[in-house]
């Protein structure tokens, strides 16, 4: 039996244990989705009328505008929270005593305040001050979703970029200052560059949860997949009942997609970072240059031997 520092290998009966429990562990999964399949079945979920919406132009349509005004909250949004992420992250770390605590308050107070509250705080100020803000508009649910996502995603971005330039060993950093590097070079240079890369996989997991709170949009009435699939099945009546479980499961399936999609979008950019050959190639040694005279045998290190040397 073979074990190693963090997990012993099983035994014998550890192993037959284990299968037992996986066996067991599939059975009731699979049970469970026997029966909600025979309940969705039951109360007539599964009729191809129900279904059968979805071949509807009008349907479809809605659909993709859904999707695509969820996409484009979450890029812009996206976008805005690994920038104000990054200044986050840089001012926290700044030597300058009230740029840190002002950085440290406005990520503490964003990400303790429930995501939801703040979308709606917004989406209430830009309705009061609507005339004021010319810039906003008739675009108050769409800026009071984006500004929400940007505050709380972006201060879970800065201390994602913290922890990854936090990780760079001191000794880089004290040996690029010993080079005469200034601090935005070292910071640009040596620590963006590796935190970036370490830290990619959990900046596109938040991206992910940014995708997926887009749906909050649905509370300050912004027209994102969730609000405008909602909208469609109210208007729809099949069997005299609105289908909102196969809205809901389509919707979800939609949203899910999305997620795998973003996720392998990361998962390619990782394995193609980790595979460019980045850094300053080393130079081949060469045979080192031989001075004039220096291995002639009939001359001494500083000059030609005389015969009086010769003869000492």
């Amino acid at each position: 039996m073979t074990a190693s520092v963090l997990y012993d290998a099983p035994g014998p009966k550890a192993r037959v244990r284990n299968r037992i429990y996986s066996v067991l562990g599939s059975l009731a999964l699979i049970a469970l989705l026997a029966f909600a399949v025979y309940r969705l079945d039951a109360k007539g979920q599964l009729d191809p009328k129900v279904w059968d919406i979805f071949n509807n132009a009008g349907v479809r349509t809605n659909i993709r505008d859904g999707v695509l005004t969820t996409l484009k909250v979450f890029a812009v949004a996206g976008a805005l929270s690994l920038v104000l992420g990054l200044l986050l992250a840089v001012a926290r770390l700044s030597e300058h005593r009230p740029v840190r605590w002002l950085a440290t308050g406005f990520i503490e107070l964003f990400r303790a305040v429930p995501l939801l509250i703040t979308i709606y705080a917004l989406w209430v100020l830009f309705l009061t001050y609507k005339t004021d803000l010319g810039v906003i508009g008739d675009y108050t649910a769409f800026w009071g979703l984006v500004i929400g996502l940007t505050v709380y995603n972006g201060s879970v971005q800065a201390e994602v970029f913290r922890a990854g330039i936090n990780a760079v060993p001191k000794g880089q950093v004290e040996a690029a200052y010993a080079l005469g590097m200034r601090k935005y070079q070292v910071m640009t240079m040596l620590l963006l560059p590796q935190a970036i890369r370490s830290m990619l996989p959990t900046m596109i997991s938040q991206l992910v949860v940014t995708l997926k709170d887009t749906s909050l949009g649905y509370v300050i009435t912004y027209t994102e997949l969730l609000f405008a699939t909602r909208t469609m099945a109210n208007n729809i009546i099949v069997n005299g009942d609105n289908p909102f479980t196969a809205v809901t499961i389509v919707v979800g399936a939609i949203y899910i997609a999305m997620c795998l999609a973003l996720s392998s979008l990361a998962t390619w950019i990782e394995r193609r970072g980790r595979r460019a050959k980045t850094g300053v190639a080393v130079a081949a040694a060469a045979e080192p240059a031989e001075a004039p005279g220096v291995l002639d045998a009939s001359k001494g290190p500083l000059g030609p031997t005389t015969d009086r040397e010769t003869q000492a």
